[in-house]
């Protein structure tokens, strides 16, 4: 008996929560931050070294990262047909002669797909690389490297 007249309350306490749960904002994603390519640049920006993707480890990587910089200030943009296929653990650093330099880490990928810039450090020295690694920390092992061409 006591069954049958809890169910009521029951059943009024669970139509409350999907109310009250209805009623929360919803939760977005912010979007990424739109990423002018690097002949887009209109702020002076230089065009220091560039090189496109190719995957690593049975991975495939698309897309062409540059550094560009202005005033001493360096970043590295992915362009807009930046594509990781997936990967555990993934972070962008550079490397040199086929080698990742792990104490180059810029930071963890931001995007799998698309346009991206990650701010380099005020001591980070465009001729100190030669490539540019999206790197599997998990694995120890690279997914994708861009090997740098001058463009100066």
């Amino acid at each position: 008996m006591k069954l049958s007249r809890s169910f009521p309350a029951i059943a009024l306490l669970l139509v409350a929560t999907v109310s009250a749960c209805s009623q929360l904002p919803a939760i977005t994603t912010p979007a990424a931050e739109p990423v002018a390519t690097p002949t887009d640049l209109s702020n002076g920006a230089l065009t220091v070294a560039s090189g496109d993707f190719s995957g690593r480890s049975d991975h495939v990587v698309l897309g062409n990262a540059s550094i560009v910089g202005t005033q001493g200030n360096y970043q590295l943009v992915f362009d807009s047909a930046f594509d990781l296929d997936g990967a555990p653990d993934p972070v962008v650093g550079f490397g040199n002669g086929g080698a990742y330099d792990a104490a180059t880490k810029v930071g963890p990928l931001s995007l799998q797909k698309g346009a991206q810039r990650y701010s380099l450090p005020a001591s980070f020295d465009p001729a100190s690389a030669s490539e540019v690694y999206v790197w599997c920390e998990k694995f120890n092992v690279p997914l994708g490297v861009a090997t740098f061409s001058s463009t100066n």
